[in-house]
């Protein structure tokens, strides 16, 4: 095995090589599960890779913040935060926020995401994933990059929706939700830009992109998510600019990033066992499961970070106060200790409580939206798809916040198509 040191959780180059990252963080969780790391360039923190001290930080929210350190960030970036944005984040969105701040921005907007706003919800998807499946049939031979061609436009349209943009930005967004995301990715990095200058001028772009969106919602309110954030709180105050920045950036970005990372681990799996889209098309309910599956095995976001206001013992280790924690999403859900051959994809898995989405007051308000559109698209992918195997390696993103496959060369066989062959 090679030698690890505690140190590289913070190289992005780890994260764009998932067998190595993962040999790293099984190390992590069974050498040290409560791990001390002072990597150059950022501040210290203890980085946690187990599925039950991951959890029972969570729950105490009362002890640990989830502000206003969130991420990890060299120092660098931090300093250029605060002096461009005022606080180290550089956005302030509801995963850095608490208390009862946070409960009060939550509740702006989270009716439209609970299961009781299912109808709405399956409207808002219906026909999304048999369109851009259907799209597959298109290219010749079969031959395409099913994740920049495919897979990261669908959930980007249902998340514009769920905003009310027009398609016709969503070029934009999605670039800019890539540049934000892989900043520490030379091959997603602007040229000539460090990564502080980098994420302020996107950070600046997303500011003037959401100002032309709050002025056109304001002038002409609709029955969506852009149309809550623009009107803000009904009481004694109004969001504050930040605020509501950020609670654009949140719904736009991970409303799609990450469900587009999970859509593409899930065709990762059915590469990799060719008798699984067979199985998805002939047994329609498991595909709730092997969408979750699929999520647990992508854990798309890495890590955040909570803020220990006193000292707490976890595993025999003090915390003290003011010390920073990473929860580390990515290892928690290959702990063998909670999922039985983690590190295999198990289409059925039952019970799965993962903690891709978090855990606790900061779980992620979209994650029966992104359930939901997992399930449609691979539905529509079994009976569109006959095969798909892999054309070309697949590239990963090189960040330690959240990352996936960014392209994946593939060759599909679609259903109907050996039979008109043999014709």
């Amino acid at each position: 095995m090679e030698a690890f040191d505690v140190n590289q959780i913070a190289d992005p180059v780890l994260y764009g090589d998932p067998a190595r990252l993962q040999a790293f963080m099984t190390w992590l969780r069974t050498e040290h599960p409560v791990a001390r790391a002072e990597p150059p360039g950022f501040r210290p923190f203890w980085v946690l890779t187990r599925h039950a001290h991951i959890r029972e930080v969570e729950r105490r929210a009362d002890i640990f913040n989830a502000g206003p350190r969130n991420t990890l960030m060299p120092i660098e970036v931090e300093e250029m935060n605060r002096q461009f944005f005022g606080l180290e984040a550089g956005v302030e969105s509801l995963v850095t926020i608490d208390g009862a701040r946070h409960l009060e921005l939550r509740a702006m907007t989270q009716d439209y995401f609970l299961p009781k706003n299912i109808r709405r919800l399956e409207a808002m998807v219906d026909g999304l994933p048999e369109d851009f499946v259907g799209r597959l049939r298109g290219y010749p031979d079969g031959r395409c990059d099913v994740a920049a061609d495919v897979v990261f436009w669908y959930p980007l349209r249902v998340a514009m929706t769920i905003l009310g943009i027009p398609p016709a930005d969503e070029a934009r967004m999605l670039q800019l939700t890539h540049e934000i995301f892989g900043a520490s990715d030379p091959a997603v990095r602007r040229p000539g830009l460090t990564i502080g200058e980098h994420l302020t001028a996107v950070v600046q772009e997303y500011g003037a992109f959401f100002a032309e969106v709050n002025a056109r919602k304001l002038a002409d309110p609709q029955d969506d998510v852009g149309t809550l954030i623009a009107r803000g709180l009904e009481g004694a105050r109004d969001l504050t600019p930040s605020e509501r920045l950020g609670y654009y950036v949140i719904v736009a970005t991970a409303g799609h990033d990450t469900t587009a990372a999970s859509i593409v681990g899930g065709i990762t799996a059915l590469i990799e066992d060719p008798s699984l889209i067979a199985r998805l098309r002939d047994d329609p309910a498991l595909v709730k499961s092997f969408a979750n599956e699929a999520i647990r095995y992508t854990a798309p976001v890495k890590h955040f970070f909570r803020t220990a206001t006193q000292d707490y013992t976890i595993d025999d280790i003090v915390i003290r106060a003011g010390d920073h924690v990473m929860l580390n999403y990515g290892a928690a859900t290959r702990d063998d200790a909670v999922f039985p051959d983690a590190q295999r994809f198990v289409a059925d898995r039952s019970p799965n409580n993962h903690l891709a989405f978090g855990y606790g007051p900061h779980q992620c308000l979209g994650q029966f939206v992104a359930k939901l559109e997992i399930e449609a698209f691979f539905r529509a992918f079994a009976r569109n798809v006959a095969s798909v195997v892999a054309d070309g390696p697949a590239l990963y993103t090189q960040s330690a916040f959240v990352s996936g496959i960014r392209s994946l060369p593939v060759r599909l066989e679609m259903t109907g198509e050996a039979a008109r062959a043999a014709h």
